[in-house]
């Protein structure tokens, strides 16, 4: 494991997902560890290639709720973290993989969308390169619900650590314009914060907007509002939000 694995702060410090997006991957790696997206929560949207790569693994490290989800595909060694214990979480993968264990770390839908941050801790920790398999994510199921095609789309997501000013600056930019996809921020920036800060930033409050919450489950649910609608449900927090904290907003151009 590096030195620096986990001597990041968010708030003073370099955020991981600069180490992820640092250099473009080795075409040809040798024993690669794999960072692989296990889809919106179906494991219908399992890609075979994403299935290959956690039946190989010896060991697969990954958040609770996202090694639950494929558990059963697998008969590799679980290790499993939340926030607070991802760094020892980490190294106990690293140590594997550095004695010669086939490790996969696991991200919920595709690990390019809102996943570069714990790519990034993957990297740093491990010894050796990281070959990303992308995966299906809600936010490729939502552009399809709302009718947003990417290319006339702004995709930001705001579901990281550390200070999201460009993010939002980003969304101020484009609304009206262009197609909004946003994966918000459990439970400081909800569907209805973000709908109130557009407001302020001039948006018209008659914008279509869909809140499309748990895409591919069971439970899956699209509730859709205006733009001033929505901003009523600002600043309620984790108790007062009605939206779950699997939500993708979509924003839809005048």
């Amino acid at each position: 494991m590096s030195s620096d694995a986990e001597d990041y702060d968010l708030d003073s410090g370099a955020d991981p997902a600069t180490v992820a997006a640092a250099n473009p991957e080795d075409p040809d790696p040798n024993d690669p560890v794999y960072a692989v997206g296990v889809g919106p929560g179906d494991l219908k949207y399992l890609t075979p290639r994403t299935r290959r790569a956690i039946e190989d693994a010896d060991v697969v490290v990954g958040f609770e709720t996202v090694v639950d989800l494929i558990a059963e595909v697998t008969d590799a060694d679980l290790l499993t973290c939340g926030y607070r214990d991802e760094a020892e979480t980490l190294e106990r993968f690293a140590d594997r993989v550095a004695a010669g264990a086939a490790g996969t770390a696991v991200l919920m839908g595709d690990p390019n969308h809102s996943g570069y941050q714990f790519l990034g801790k993957v990297q740093r920790a491990v010894d050796r390169p990281v070959r990303v398999v992308p995966g299906v994510s809600s936010l490729q199921v939502a552009a399809s619900r709302a009718r947003t095609p990417m290319e006339e789309s702004t995709f930001v997501t705001l579901h990281k650590s550390g200070d999201i000013s460009g993010d939002l600056a980003r969304l101020r930019e484009a609304v009206g314009g262009r197609h909004l996809l946003v994966l918000p921020r459990p439970f400081d920036w909800m569907p209805g914060d973000i709908a109130a800060d557009l407001l302020d930033a001039g948006a018209s409050p008659a914008l279509d907007a869909l809140v499309m919450e748990r895409l591919t489950h069971d439970d899956e649910s699209i509730s859709r509002f205006t733009l001033g609608t929505l901003a009523g449900h600002a600043g309620g927090g984790r108790e007062g939000t009605p939206f779950s904290d699997l939500s993708v907003l979509a924003v839809r151009r005048e």
